[in-house]
């Protein structure tokens, strides 16, 4: 009735006891990982040259605030009128310690940023982003380092494991 085929092939597959099949997968899954911590290395220097664009764009807009306030403040002679300065002065200090300050740092030792980036103008980004990788690889890091096949492995097992301990919270 219908066309149904079978074929048996004569094709070893590796033994997955067999050392060099190991040894091999070994070197594919180090070199993937190596590959994703590149990418993740270039996505950071990108983030980080968004935000020190970011901050010259700011602290451009502060510098001018602060001029045209001083100005109108000299006619009105009324302190009130620096009220405004003070939230723009917190976020121009914000951004210059994300760009240039001890923040990343900070953040990378509280948790792994998550970085998802949605890029504007390319160029000068890209730019910037091979400065820092230049220049500042340090920032570049990991927390915790590059991850290992055996962390990968333990991670697994570990999962494996709390799942069979606790069948019902999945």
């Amino acid at each position: 009735m219908g066309n149904k085929s079978t074929s048996h092939s004569s094709i070893s597959y590796p033994q997955h006891d067999d050392p060099a099949y190991k040894k091999c997968q070994e070197l594919k899954m180090e070199r993937w990982i190596q590959m994703h911590y590149q990418i993740k290395e270039r996505e950071q220097a990108m983030e980080l040259a968004r935000t020190r664009e970011l901050f010259f764009w700011l602290s451009g807009f502060y510098l001018t605030s602060f001029f045209v306030t001083v100005s109108y403040y000299q006619r009105l002679k009324r302190p009130v009128v620096f009220l405004p300065m003070i939230p723009l002065t917190f976020l121009c200090g914000y951004y210059a310690d994300m760009a240039y300050g001890s923040k990343l740092h900070r953040i990378k030792d509280l948790t792994l940023p998550e970085i998802i980036t949605k890029l504007g103008l390319l160029r000068p980004l890209l730019a910037e982003a091979n400065m820092i990788m230049e220049h500042e690889p340090e920032l570049l890091h990991w927390p915790g380092g590059l991850p290992t096949v055996a962390s990968i492995d333990e991670a697994r097992v570990e999962a494996e494991m709390e799942k069979k301990m606790h069948p019902h919270h999945s």
